[in-house]
């Protein structure tokens, strides 16, 4: 269900960084990070988005995470974007 709504949705941000960057600046919808990723990044994140009142959202894997964003790497989170 999770990988079906990035590959569906119309805009997407992949990657921690630019991720962060998108939530900053308000325009995040929702977060899908990847249970494999580092537990740094989710820590993180999560704090960010909690303070924007962002839901997030977990997935099994950054390779299929990854592959449904249309990339042939694993991506640790995504945003979808307004």
């Amino acid at each position: 269900m999770s990988y079906e709504k990035v590959s569906q949705a119309k805009k997407v941000v992949v990657g921690t960084k630019q991720t962060v960057k998108a939530l900053k600046s308000g325009i995040v919808k929702e977060i899908l990070v990847a249970e494999d990723a580092d537990t740094f990044i989710i820590k993180e994140l999560s704090k960010v988005a909690e303070e924007n009142n962002i839901p997030i959202i977990l997935v099994e894997s950054m390779k299929k995470l990854g592959e449904s964003c249309g990339i042939e790497v694993g991506a640790a989170t995504v945003a979808i974007i307004n």
